[in-house]
């Protein structure tokens, strides 16, 4: 058989591995989406969505680990009845030749095997979500300097502008580590910008290898990761199904049984116990509804009309570089708050907005009025671009 769909035998179909393998996405964009929405009434919830990441890496942790703990299985995995077995290999030593039909043997889950599944499972993906916001942000830098140039370029003049002649030593100290900081976070993005597209391409390159190798049923192995860890999913029988349940209740037993102290805590204790493998159980059911639900709402409230016709969002352009001083300008006087025409301190302060510098009111309307210029850049004014500061800075 060439493709197989059936649901025959204990190895699971690829439509199962494809459902239980999108499932903590489709969480996470349904969880987000229903914190996205109370935040809008709610808005310390807005905490959470800047942490989201750590949130729902923190979340599937613990779904992870209770999951494996309990049901050798991932947290999707255990949703669909399905079960993570440890694959062995059997090697004749009477024969030379190893039989293809009794190459695997399937056994449970090692403790080894256990934490890198969650490695694999929670801590991997957590990296790589980081990886990808980095990346994104590197993006739209090199967008946005490819529109406006680069940051740096323009507020150099600035810069010098607002330094005063009085710095001192370890201020100038503060600012070289700080620059020095700067630069080595720019290039740490740089290097992650550049190389996260290949690592990204090589990931959904293997991805893509091993799911169209287990449709067309030449692995036991739907990903890398299970290869490496030397795993295959199967299907649970009954009888399984029936021992996780009694595995469950005897672990929960077992550890009521540890308990020490008086009875009236030893009973505390054990209802506290309970109460967190109840809320624990009643999650996994909770979260695949509110998958399903949130996802109904979105496509409820947002049509594809409406995704397809949204405009495309650029970042906001950059303010404008300073002007030049002019070499025939007046030049600008030491103190910021003396006008430069009458090096007084300004009165009725104004600005010229071709240029943005600020004079007396009547010093630069008189200036304006006779030569139609502006005494700093000389670039051409007229009256009517003087505008009235309230606030002198």
């Amino acid at each position: 058989m060439l493709f197989q769909v059936g649901g025959q035998g204990t190895r699971p179909t690829f439509f199962e591995m494809a459902a239980a393998h999108q499932l903590p996405a489709s969480l996470r964009a349904a969880l987000t989406y229903s914190v996205g929405v109370l935040a809008l009434r709610r808005p310390f919830l807005h905490r959470v969505l800047d942490y989201e990441d750590e949130f729902f890496a923190f979340l599937m942790l613990i779904l992870e680990t209770h999951s494996l703990r309990t049901t050798d299985a991932s947290f999707s995995e255990s949703l669909y009845g399905l079960r993570r077995r440890a694959v062995k290999i059997k090697v004749k030593k009477d024969d030379a030749g190893v039989n293809p039909g009794d190459e695997f043997l399937h056994s449970g889950l090692e403790k080894r095997q256990k934490v890198l599944s969650v490695v694999f499972l929670v801590v991997l993906p957590y990296f790589k979500s980081k990886l990808h916001s980095i990346y994104n942000k590197e993006r739209e830098a090199r967008l946005q300097a490819t529109l406006w140039g680069h940051s740096d370029e323009r507020f150099d003049v600035a810069d010098i502008s607002d330094r005063g002649e009085g710095s001192s030593v370890s201020g100038g100290t503060l600012d070289v580590e700080a620059s020095v900081r700067t630069r080595l976070a720019k290039k740490i993005q740089k290097f992650i910008g550049a190389c996260y597209p290949w690592l990204h391409a090589s990931s959904e390159g293997f991805s893509f290898a091993y799911q169209m190798l287990y449709l067309l049923d030449a692995t036991g192995f739907y990903s890398l990761g299970l290869h490496a860890l030397g795993i295959q999913v199967c299907r649970a029988t009954g009888q399984e199904l029936m021992d996780t349940s009694s595995r469950i209740s005897k672990t929960r037993s077992r550890e009521r049984e540890r308990l020490r102290g008086p009875p009236w805590l030893k009973a505390l204790q054990g209802a506290l116990l309970s109460g967190t493998y109840t809320v624990l159980d009643y999650a996994q059911t909770g979260l695949i509804a509110a998958v399903f639900f949130f996802k109904m709402m979105e496509w409820w409230y947002q049509s594809a009309e409406e995704r397809m016709s949204a405009p495309t969002i650029y970042p906001p352009p950059p303010p404008p570089p300073s002007p030049q001083v002019a070499k025939e300008g007046i030049p600008l006087p030491p103190d910021r708050t003396l006008c430069p025409l009458c090096s007084q301190r300004r009165g009725n302060p104004s600005v010229i907005t071709v240029s943005g510098f600020v004079f007396c009111y009547a010093c630069v309307f008189k200036y304006v009025s006779q030569y139609k210029r502006c005494p700093i850049t000389l670039m051409p004014a007229t009256v009517d671009q003087i505008r009235r500061l309230f606030h002198d800075v």
